[in-house]
């Protein structure tokens, strides 16, 4: 998104880190730390209301793109799965872990495809996000639709929480956008500075 502007350079023997991988790593820990302060102050059941896991991935994609984005939504439910099983309670849990890896993807690839007119109008980052979540949640429900004869799932169950979730996904459409809309203004305002 601010490429030009984001590459930091200067480390020994020409090791370049760039902006996309200092964040990516950053919003992958975000999205292992939130879920983990929502359930420790509301609850399993504030986690399936406020989606905390599902925040940082929106940001990824409508910040970095389509690719970094996938890639945070396919590695942030395997990180926190394993962080959190070897602390003895995994996150989320293993039944469910194939479908947020599925889930998480489409919310960061699709949100990912907005980027570049994002970096052009801030304000497309609604459309973004909410076009994810729609995405997402419809791939969720379409995958335990597809494999309920093999899991644990039921697509009842999981409208159920669809539901459930509406709040924090609310939350989040409106959320996320203002953040990216004051990263961006952040941005534009350090580059006119250089």
């Amino acid at each position: 998104m601010f490429e030009n502007a984001l590459t930091m350079r200067g480390l020994s023997h020409g090791t370049k880190i760039t902006y996309k991988t200092l964040v990516s790593i950053g919003l992958i820990a975000l999205a292992v730390i939130l879920p983990q302060l929502v359930h420790l102050t509301l609850g399993q059941p504030g986690g399936v209301k406020w989606l905390p896991m599902y925040l940082p991935v929106l940001i990824g994609g409508c910040l970095l793109g389509t690719e970094w984005g996938l890639a945070i939504g396919i590695l942030t439910p395997v990180v926190s799965f394993l962080i959190t099983s070897a602390m003895g309670n995994p996150m989320p849990m293993s039944a469910r872990l194939p479908f947020m890896i599925l889930e998480l993807a489409v919310f960061a690839a699709i949100s990912g495809l907005f980027t570049k007119k994002i970096s052009e109008n801030g304000l497309w980052a609604f459309p973004a996000v909410i076009l994810a979540q729609f995405c997402g949640r419809s791939v969720f429900l379409g995958a335990i639709v597809a494999t309920q004869n093999f899991t644990q799932f039921t697509p009842k169950m999981i409208w159920s929480q669809i539901q459930t979730g509406f709040t924090g996904l609310a939350v989040q459409a409106v959320l996320v956008p203002v953040i990216i809309i004051g990263l961006r203004k952040l941005l534009i305002k350090d580059n006119a500075n250089d």
